[in-house]
């Protein structure tokens, strides 16, 4: 089922780029990143720059876990998860993957050893009117994490660099097709508990 959904959204994602472009509305320059640590490859994304990184703050999905150096500059990068997933289920391997990429696409980062990066949910994450272009905060610093990395891992970064695939996503219209399988899901399962417990009342009453 996660797979279907991950393989479900990719197609979606092909449909809004190409409506995108021909409709001519707003899209944002998205680089995508696949990780093959696990089974299915996972896809990582970045902006370009700061301007896109608003569009990535504003439109993500709640799969979505977002990294960044911590207390330095650099680009803002996500990995969504399957449905279903949170990130407790983020292997070693693949978080591995995205600090390193991180690090990778840091100017001052890129060059220190033993630095941290930073990571959470996407929903954690707070963005107010008088913060600047691509500045975020928390809503909740409890659920921050943290992962000190040594070094910069060239065979990690090269490899995922390998797989950088430009796109044009419609972010907003993405996210709002996801809210929209959100409610449907969330009304399926009201509506089967609320079956599940009539048919338990009719059976508690026919044993009486």
């Amino acid at each position: 089922r996660a797979k279907q959904g991950l393989r479900a959204r990719c197609r979606r994602r092909g449909q809004a780029e190409g409506a995108s472009a021909a409709g001519g509305v707003h899209v944002t320059m998205v680089l995508f990143f696949t990780s093959t640590v696990v089974d299915p490859p996972a896809f990582i994304y970045m902006g370009r720059d700061k301007e896109e990184n608003e569009d990535l703050i504003a439109y993500g999905l709640p799969e979505d876990i977002w990294f960044h150096v911590d207390k330095l500059s650099s680009a803002h990068v996500y990995v969504r998860l399957a449905e279903g997933q949170t990130w407790d289920d983020i292997t070693e391997e693949l978080l591995e993957d995205c600090c390193q990429l991180v690090k990778a696409n840091s100017i001052e980062g890129n060059k220190q050893n033993n630095i941290k990066i930073v990571y959470t949910p996407w929903e954690n994450l707070k963005k107010t009117g008088d913060m600047a272009t691509g500045q975020v905060g928390f809503h909740n610093h409890k659920m921050v994490r943290r992962r000190p990395i040594e070094k910069r891992k060239n065979e990690i970064v090269n490899r995922l660099n390998k797989t950088k695939e430009e796109r044009f996503p419609d972010l907003q219209a993405e996210q709002q097709q996801r809210r929209v399988e959100i409610e449907r899901q969330k009304a399926t399962e009201a509506r089967m508990k609320a079956e599940a417990e009539k048919a338990e009342l009719k059976r508690l009453r026919e044993e009486k």
